[in-house]
C-alpha cells in the first residue's frame, strides 16, 4: 500500500536587514526575488534599522538561517550562538563561519574614477569615513587606480558619527579647510551617498563653484538622498538588489547542507546615475566642449564624426587631435559611450525589446549593438536587464 510522502516544510529564514536605508531595501528586494523563483521560504522580518540587535522574537521563531547585515560584534556572537547557517551582507565584522555577500568596492571605486576621468578632471580627491572598512577599501582604491593612471588624490576621512555639536562643528571646519585647498578643478569621490550633502555645503561655505570647480559622485544611487543634495548627486549604482539575490542562493545552499565558499563573494555596480553634481567637463576648450554637448544632445540620432565636427569651427584632423589631448578617446568612442549610457537605462527602467532599444540609440542592426554592449559592459543587454528584474 502507498504511503503519502510527506510534505517538507519551508525553511523558517529570518532577515536581519534594514528598511531605513535604500542598500537595505535593495538587498531583501533581491531576496524576495530569489524566493518566488526557488522553493518558498518563510521569512521573518520586521522594519529596522542598521544598529538595531536582535529582535525578541527571535526566540520564538527557530530559524533555520539567517540573512544579516552585521554591524557590530555583539550583534555577530549573539548569531553565531544560535548555530545556524548565516550569511552577511555588510562585511564590518567579519568571521571565518559566516561568508560575505557584499558589492564590489574596488570596481565601483574604478567607476567612479572612470566617470571623472572621462570628463576631463585631471585633478582628484576623496572623502569617507574613518575606520569604516566599506568606506578605507572604496577610498584605497580609487586612489590606487588613479596613482596607476599618473595622477594624485587628495584625502580625507570623516568621523562616522559626531557625538556633540562641537565636535560636529570641528569635523566640518575640518572638511571646508579640505574642499578649499583641492587644486581646482577637481572630481571628488564620496564613499557613500551620505557623505554628498556635508561635502557639498562645505563647497558652499568654502565659496567654490559646484560642479565647475569640484565635481562630486557618490555611491549607492539612494535616490532621495541623491535629489535631496544641492545640487543633486551622482552616484554609483550598486547593485544591492543582487547582493541580497546571491545571498539568498548562498542561504539556500548552505541550509542544504552544502559548504559555504572560500572568499567572500562581490557584485558588481551596473552603471553611473548622472546628475548635476558632476555634470560638467573639466575641459577649458570651447570647441571641444562644444562637440561633447553635441554628441550628448544627437549621439542617439544615428550621427557621424562629419556630424559632430560640423558642429564646430574646427577641421576633423584638429578636432581628432583634441579629443585625444583633453579627453584621452576618440569622437567615435565617445559617440558609443552615450550611446550604451542610454541602452543601459532603457534597459534598466523599460521593457522595450533588445531590438527597440538598439534602434532608439543609434543602432541599425540589434546583432552589432549587442556586440558592442558586451564589448563596452561585459555584458550582454539581456544579462545587463537581468540585474534590474523585481
Amino acid at each position: 500500500m502507498a504511503t503519502r510522502a510527506k510534505s517538507r516544510r519551508a525553511p523558517r529564514v529570518a532577515l536581519f536587514v534594514e528598511t531605513s536605508l535604500a542598500p537595505g531595501r535593495g538587498i531583501l528586494r533581491g531576496i524576495s526575488r530569489y524566493v518566488r523563483e526557488h522553493r518558498p521560504w518563510s521569512l521573518h522580518h520586521e522594519p529596522r534599522y542598521l544598529e538595531d540587535g536582535l529582535p525578541s522574537w527571535l526566540k520564538w521563531v527557530s530559524p533555520d538561517g539567517v540573512i544579516v547585515r552585521l554591524h557590530n560584534e555583539r550583534l555577530r556572537d549573539a548569531i553565531l550562538k544560535l548555530k545556524i547557517p548565516v550569511v552577511d551582507v555588510l562585511g564590518l565584522c567579519p568571521h571565518e563561519s559566516i561568508p560575505l555577500v557584499h558589492v564590489d568596492n574596488v570596481a565601483t571605486a574604478q567607476l567612479a574614477a572612470n566617470h571623472l576621468l572621462e570628463r576631463g578632471f585631471r585633478h582628484f580627491g576623496v572623502c569617507g569615513f574613518e575606520n569604516v572598512n566599506w568606506s578605507q577599501m572604496r577610498s584605497d582604491a580609487f586612489v590606487d587606480f588613479l596613482t596607476q593612471a599618473g595622477y594624485r588624490c587628495e584625502i580625507h576621512r570623516m568621523v562616522a558619527q559626531s557625538r556633540s555639536r562641537r565636535c560636529w562643528e570641528a569635523e566640518h571646519d575640518q572638511l571646508l579647510r579640505w574642499v578649499a585647498s583641492l587644486p581646482k578643478p577637481c572630481g571628488v569621490l564620496v564613499c557613500g551617498d551620505s557623505v554628498g550633502s556635508p561635502v557639498l555645503e562645505a563647497c558652499r561655505r568654502a565659496g567654490v563653484m559646484l560642479p565647475d570647480e569640484i565635481a562630486v559622485i557618490g555611491v549607492s544611487n539612494d535616490e532621495m538622498l541623491c535629489e535631496m543634495a544641492n545640487p543633486p548627486l551622482s552616484s554609483v549604482v550598486s547593485n544591492h538588489r543582487r547582493v541580497g539575490y546571491e545571498a539568498a542562493r548562498l542561504l539556500d545552499s548552505m541550509m542544504r547542507g552544502e559548504p559555504i565558499p572560500d572568499g567572500p563573494i562581490f557584485v558588481a555596480p551596473v552603471g553611473v546615475a548622472t546628475r548635476q553634481s558632476t555634470d560638467v567637463w573639466a575641459v577649458d576648450d570651447p570647441d571641444t566642449i562644444a562637440a561633447v554637448r553635441f554628441i550628448r544632445d544627437h549621439a542617439c540620432d544615428g550621427i557621424s564624426i562629419d556630424d559632430v565636427v560640423r558642429a564646430t569651427l574646427l577641421s576633423r584632423s584638429t578636432l581628432k587631435r583634441r579629443f585625444r589631448e583633453f579627453l584621452g578617446r576618440s569622437i567615435h568612442d565617445e559617440i558609443v559611450r552615450v550611446r550604451i549610457r542610454q541602452a543601459q537605462q532603457l534597459l534598466a527602467d523599460t521593457n522595450l525589446s533588445v531590438a527597440q532599444i538598439a534602434h532608439k540609440v543609434g543602432f541599425p542592426h540589434p546583432e552589432y549593438f549587442t556586440v558592442v554592449f558586451k564589448t563596452t559592459t561585459g555584458k550582454t543587454p539581456r544579462q545587463y536587464r537581468e540585474d534590474f528584474l523585481d
